[in-house]
């Protein structure tokens, strides 16, 4: 049996849906630390954010990922992915009224099987 696109297909397709629930758990993760969501996948033509949360006057712009341990997923941020969030979150700044009061934060949330996941602040 030959393996074609069908394959690939699915195995993308699984792939998203692992992302987007990981994406949801650190939505919540996030939420019980007292965050507030302010956008969810928040897309620009120069990149996209998967979670600006904001507490207070800090708001943390915040990448995801799924990975089987804490080191790939901190490695697999990598200096372009990086850029990318860092474009989006300047459209993102030009938005609010308060934009001048607040700090901002780029962290990343690793979710790995079984566990809950782990938060590195201020990671790039």
């Amino acid at each position: 049996m030959v393996r074609g696109a069908g394959d690939k297909r699915q195995r993308r397709q699984r792939a998203e849906r692992r992302g987007h629930v990981s994406e949801y758990l650190a939505a919540l993760f996030l939420l019980l630390k007292g965050y507030r969501i302010l956008a969810f996948r928040y897309r620009t033509k120069l990149g996209e954010i998967d979670i600006v949360a904001r507490k207070k006057t800090l708001v943390l712009f915040v990448e995801v990922k799924a990975r089987a341990s804490e080191g790939a997923a901190i490695d697999a941020v990598g200096y372009e992915t990086q850029r990318r969030i860092r474009s989006a979150s300047d459209i993102w700044l030009s938005r609010p009224r308060d934009t001048h009061r607040l700090s901002c934060r780029y962290d990343i949330i690793a979710v790995l099987p079984w566990r809950l996941p782990r938060h590195f602040p201020d990671a790039f």
